[in-house]
């Protein structure tokens, strides 16, 4: 069987965490998402405009609920790159490294939500500025 045409990117993720109150206060007033549905006392979906942020309560400890490494927000350029670090820095977010240049030509940085993801806001030449249906 032959492989479908290509996926159109990834556009949905699911976390879980113990302090989902938290986490989606974080989401939506510091980043800037909003809520898409509030499934219930446990259940919150929030969104950019075209993606898809699952977030659910957990009843396990806050540290190592997650086995990711990280997860992007992609920026249109390189300066609301820099912007979106001194807003975070100003917030009192917790920072992990400063904005810096990759070979590939992208630029990013690495923060974490309150209950340890870490976020990597990335402007990438290849796929910032699209713009998806």
């Amino acid at each position: 069987m032959e492989r479908p045409g290509r996926f159109n990117g990834m556009r949905h993720i699911a976390f879980t965490m113990p302090n989902l109150e938290e986490c989606v206060q974080f989401y939506t007033e510091i980043m800037g998402m909003e809520i898409l549905n509030h499934a219930s006392d446990n259940l919150v979906y929030l969104t950019c405009g075209n993606d898809n942020l699952s977030l659910g309560r957990s009843d396990l400890p806050a540290s190592g609920v997650q086995s990711m490494d990280h997860f992007g927000f992609i920026v249109d350029t390189k300066e609301q790159l820099d912007a979106w670090f001194n807003y975070f820095k100003a917030k009192g977010v917790t920072m992990l490294d400063q904005p810096h240049d990759h070979r590939d030509g992208a630029r990013s940085f690495h923060i974490t939500d309150p209950a340890g993801n870490v976020i990597q806001p990335i402007y990438h030449p290849a796929i910032s500025g699209q713009r998806f249906s």
